[in-house]
């Protein structure tokens, strides 16, 4: 309609005209370029007053991935003898082999043929060239150089309006072919095949022609793409700018894309000299839109039709932190990163290696507690974990000299601060010091006086916002975290009216962190009236039980044996009670459930301890409540022992659990709560020969007396000794494996080494009975532990390197006989 109108034209003119003049296409896919002139044809034929089926004219489509299949020598004949059409032809011999890779990218207008050829005129020449071919493969050879031809004249051209969805890859997933091109033409943003493309559209752009591009978002935030992101600003018009976020694609599912819509105009911006950017010019202006908040394509589509749009300053753009591209004006503030740094931790390279949640081996000189990502904001969250540190003087120092580790953040250790999760919601806690994993960033600021600013702000919701506003990749790196604006004021005048007795010393009431004090009814709790900690009532909560169970087996918390931990007064008060409480902790770290050996049976003796540490306020209705906080409302401490306290300890203790439930498959047979600290070969075989043993004599004496259900009691203990003696040999597949031990190191028998963890040492007590069953082995219940390949590829010089190809394999068996002969040949 606007060729009909602006020129005076006929329906059937006007179409030919749009076709002749106004719709070009390149696509990398012969078939694809088939189907679009089919479309077109169809949609012209059918065009209201067109006329219907004819012939149309020459229609301007290419593909741009046609490859030259014929010799050089022969392809350059098809010049005729004309010395600037064979140099073309040679040009374009080389440059169009990479075609099916390259396509679209490929721009003769920059090649040196372009300086001696019309690409025009070449396509004439091939004309003549295909009427004068003689051989079937000349003529050939001419159809597609013709081909080629019209493609370089496109590739070549410029263009009112460039639109298209770009294809989208990675650096490390490019061709070689690729990666050279981004790094010769496009290369501050050779990081993603998307950016490449986006320059090169701009390129097809004549003086104030525009581009609109479909293309992921990342671009707009991460550091890597600084240089791009100044060089669009700098150089181009931004029209406007739509955030899609992930779903946008009814054919991509989940997170993959999170796709963006952007229209850029070419050099047309007032202000510029040589491309250099006037910040004095007037300043332009363009739209932003987020409907990454729609679930479906069709409700974006719709947010982008009715959602409110913000007018942003492209200049202020430039003034953001790294230059990022935000849909919101910034805030006048200075950022963060002027008062504070962000740090990131410590990268083992092989963490199941260096890594281990504090409660699996003996703390000592060789491990330090280890900070890792919060699991929610909190005051205290994150401290589970501990690191095999040897004072940075064995295996993982020598691992960070070589370049197989890599050991950050020296600058904030013994320093006080604000940990950050670096992704999700940017979970928050306090930091005090202690070593932390690359899965959060520490803020250290240049005086600690400023920390309850820094925590008011990076505890609220606030934080969050503005970050996401800078950076939506899921995982935002530890200098992104320090680039937010920072009112000083707003958030010091926040944190005085929430923390007037300042930020609270660390306290916790769980005992999955190592700040726990260890009792099992002590509570301290956040004050809302004195706005400090303060001792709560006692606690009755599900962990109770679980921690009444650990010191009875004669467990003990970090914070027990370190006076000097930082902890609130009331949290120390709840630790020097624990004292108290050791005359009831097991000696051997084995207390069976039924009685045995003329100990008092579990369920007593945890009632012993229970109502020592509640004192006074213990009562008869306070054991109800504890066990239907445990979901066992209405039964027993016994069938609570017995039928729920292993698998509850498991999933509380991460599935790395540190009191083992044995027992012979029975509800009512043979079953024992043992110390896995405590549970050497030594101990192995007091469980097997004394406890076993005895439980196995008083079932004899009662088959003797004809007591009901002794004989298969008998049998199940029978069948139970003769699994745990095959743990104690230690024969494959009954051993313990550890893959970063040589031959000559591996366990013989039962002989596991704490500080190899839960996970590998657990192995026999699970798959000695039936894997198959989720009750298999000799425990309770089966912890949620896999063997299989750990992540990563392992160095040359590891122990079983050639063995598995560089795998960080688990799931090894050696016999006895390859680990002794092993032991003698070191000798």
């Amino acid at each position: 309609p606007m060729r009909m109108e602006r020129d005076g034209l006929s329906a059937r003119d006007a179409v030919d005209a749009v076709l002749r003049e106004n719709i070009h296409g390149l696509e990398i896919d012969q078939r694809c370029v088939e189907l679009a002139a089919f479309a077109l044809a169809l949609t012209a034929w059918k065009y209201p007053g067109a006329g219907g089926y004819r012939a149309l004219p020459e229609l301007n489509l290419a593909c741009s991935g046609l490859s030259v299949s014929v010799a050089k020598e022969e392809w350059k004949q098809l010049g005729l003898g004309k010395r600037n059409l064979t140099i073309a032809l040679d040009w374009m011999h080389d440059t169009f082999r990479d075609a099916p890779v390259l396509g679209s990218l490929l721009n003769p207008a920059k090649s040196a043929a372009s300086k001696i050829v019309s690409w025009k005129d070449l396509s004439e020449s091939l004309d003549i060239a295909l009427r004068q071919g003689e051989t079937a493969e000349q003529k050939e050879a001419a159809v597609v150089a013709q081909g080629l031809a019209k493609a370089a004249v496109m590739l070549a051209g410029h263009y009112s309006w460039v639109v298209t969805n770009v294809p989208y890859l990675a650096w490390g997933k490019q061709d070689d072919r690729i990666r050279k091109f981004g790094e010769t033409h496009c290369p501050s943003g050779k990081s993603d095949l998307a950016t490449v493309f986006l320059d090169r559209c701009l390129d097809y752009c004549a003086a104030g022609g525009t581009t609109s591009i479909v293309l992921p978002q990342n671009w707009l935030f991460l550091i890597t793409y600084k240089d791009f992101r100044n060089k669009l600003l700098m150089q181009e018009t931004w029209n406007g700018l739509a955030r899609l976020g992930s779903g946008a694609f009814d054919t991509i599912s989940g997170e993959v894309v999170k796709g963006i819509l952007i229209s850029l105009t070419k050099s047309s911006r007032q202000g510029f000299n040589d491309g250099l950017f006037d910040k004095d010019a007037e300043p332009n202006r363009f739209f932003g839109i987020d409907v990454s908040e729609g679930t479906s394509g069709l409700e974006k589509a719709n947010l982008l039709i009715n959602s409110t749009t913000n007018m942003l300053s492209q200049n202020a753009q430039i003034d953001n932190p790294d230059s990022r591209i935000t849909l919101e004006e910034g805030k006048n503030f200075p950022i963060m990163k002027e008062i504070a740094d962000g740090l990131v931790g410590i990268q083992t390279g092989d963490y199941p290696r260096f890594g281990r949640f504090f409660w699996e081996p003996i703390l000592n000189k060789e491990w330090e507690l280890q900070a890792s990502a919060p699991g929610s904001t909190a005051i205290q969250s994150g401290k589970s974990h501990c690191i095999y540190w040897e004072n940075f003087e064995g295996e993982l120092a020598k691992r960070h000299r070589l370049g197989q580790s890599f050991v950050r953040g020296f600058s904030a250790f013994g320093k006080k601060g604000v940990l950050l999760g670096q992704t999700s919601a940017l979970p928050a806690t306090l930091y005090y010091g202690e070593l932390f994993d690359n899965n959060v960033a520490a803020i250290i600021p240049n005086d600690e006086s400023m920390i309850p600013a820094i925590w008011a702000y990076c505890s609220s919701h606030n934080y969050n916002d503005d970050v996401r506003r800078i950076d939506q990749k899921l995982n935002v790196t530890n200098a992104t975290l320090v680039k937010v604006p920072f009112d000083m004021a707003h958030w010091s005048s926040t944190a005085m009216l929430k923390y007037p007795n300042g930020l609270p010393m660390p306290y916790t009431n769980d005992p999955a962190q190592w700040t726990f004090h260890g009792h099992l009814c002590g509570s301290v709790t956040w004050n809302e009236d004195t706005k400090g900690t303060a001792e709560g009532p006692l606690r009755t909560d599900h962990t109770v039980l679980h921690v009444a169970v650990a010191r009875l087996l004669g467990y003990r918390w970090p914070a027990e044996f370190d006076p000097n931990m930082e902890l609130a007064d009331e949290q120390r008060a709840w630790v020097d009670r624990c004292d108290a409480l050791l005359p009831h902790a097991d000696d051997d770290g084995i207390v069976c459930i039924p009685p045995i050996r003329g100990e008092a049976k579990a369920e007593d003796r945890l009632l012993n301890l229970l109502a020592a540490a509640y004192g006074d306020a213990w009562t008869t209705s306070t054991l109800p409540q504890l066990l239907a906080s445990a979901g066992h409302a209405g039964k027993s401490l016994d069938s609570w022992l017995r039928d729920k306290f292993f698998t509850q300890h498991c999933k509380l203790f991460q599935h790395r659990p540190f009191i083992w439930h044995i027992w012979d498959g029975l509800k009512d047979g043979f079953a024992a709560l043992v110390n896995y600290h405590k549970l050497d070969g030594k101990t192995l075989e007091t469980l097997i020969y004394t406890y076993l043993g005895d439980w196995m004599k008083t079932q004899r004496d009662d088959i003797a007396r004809g007591v009901d259900g002794a004989q298969e009691k008998l049998a199940a203990a029978e069948a139970l000794k003769k699994k745990l003696e095959l743990i104690l040999e230690g024969e494959a597949p009954h051993d313990i494996f550890v893959r970063w031990k040589p031959l000559e190191e591996q366990p013989i028998g039962w002989d596991p080494d704490l500080n190899d963890g839960v996970r590998l040492n657990i192995r026999p007590f699970i798959t000695v009975g039936d894997v198959s069953k989720r009750d298999a082995g000799v425990l309770r219940d089966k912890p949620n532990i896999k063997w299989t390949k750990d992540r990563g590829k392992d160095v040359a010089s590891a122990p079983w390197f050639d063995t598995f190809n560089g795998d960080r394999i688990n799931d090894h068996h050696l016999s006895l006989a390859e680990k002794k002969a092993a032991r003698e040949a070191a000798k």
